[in-house]
This record gives C-alpha cells, structure tokens and sequence, in this order.
C-alpha cells in the first residue's frame, strides 16, 4: 500500500555521507519533531534527477526555509557514497541532507517503489515529493512515470507549504 496523507512515515535507518564516512539517521531523527520536505530520485546522477528534479529544491531552498521547514532531505535508492558524491557535485552538500536508502528499506516499507530491473536499475523509488511534520504525511505528490518531475517539483510543493 502506498503512503498517502495522514500517514506515519515507516520506521528505517539512512545512511548518510560525513566528512568520517557512512553514518547512520533513523527515520525519527530525521523527521521526528520537525517540518521536513523530502523528495525522492530513482537515482543520483540520473538524467531527470540531476538536470531537473535536485535542482528546483536548491533554488528554492531559502524558500522552504522561509515557509517554516526545518529539513529539506533527498532519499535515493543509491549507496552513501553515490549521495555523497553527488551532495558535492551538485552544491547541495550543506543544505540538502541526501539520505541513502541503499537497500530500498524506507521505499519499500512506503510502498513507493519500483521494479526498474528491466534497464538494469534494480528496486527503485518512484519520484515524489512530501511535507512531513513531526513523522506524519501532510503532503505528496507523487510521478506516476520516473522520468517525470512536474507534480513531484519544488514549485509544487511549496504551494502547500
């Protein structure tokens, strides 16, 4: 079943890229008492992910912010050394936290993944983008095709902000 508004993010652990290594974030210490606007790629580097989605979220990171968010997060089903590597490339080290959902265990658990074995991607997770406050879903929009980031983009979301 796939999350939708009013539901409790699932329980995970992230890993996240620092300057020792791979570290480890629950899905309460990233979400836990906080308004947190997180999007998900099928994958760092990837063509809509890299040219179309990230980008909109660091233009409009002062934005967030402004509207009361404490964490703007990218989850990936990619390995913390990929996020991390592509946190720097982008300029979004610092400002977006890019959380590695290397074994797609938060994307599963939220039912929002998707079989992309067939062009050699493996498990995946759709593209979409939420407002979460204190652990629970207040918005998504979520890509009903990976190639797509219109509903899932910065722009949207901050019109429910």
């Amino acid at each position: 079943m796939t999350i939708s508004v009013g539901d409790s993010l699932p329980d995970a652990t992230f890993k996240v890229m620092t300057d020792d290594g791979p570290s480890e974030m629950t899905t309460a210490e990233v979400f836990g008492g906080k308004t947190v606007v997180a999007f998900a790629v099928p994958g760092a580097f990837t063509p809509t992910c890299h040219a179309k989605h990230l980008p909109g979220f660091l233009e409009n990171f002062d934005a967030f912010k402004g509207k009361g968010v404490d964490t703007v997060a990218c989850i990936a089903v990619n390995d913390p050394f990929v996020m991390g590597a592509w946190a720097k490339e982008t300029g979004g080290a610092g400002k977006i936290l890019f959380l590695s959902d290397g074994n797609a265990e938060f994307t599963k658990a939220a039912g929002i993944e998707f079989d992309g074995s067939a062009v050699g991607l493996g498990i995946r997770s759709r593209r979409y983008a939420m407002v979460a406050e204190d652990g629970v879903v207040k918005a998504i929009n979520i890509e009903e095709a990976p190639g797509v980031a219109e509903a899932s983009s910065a722009t949207e979301l901050l019109k429910v902000l």
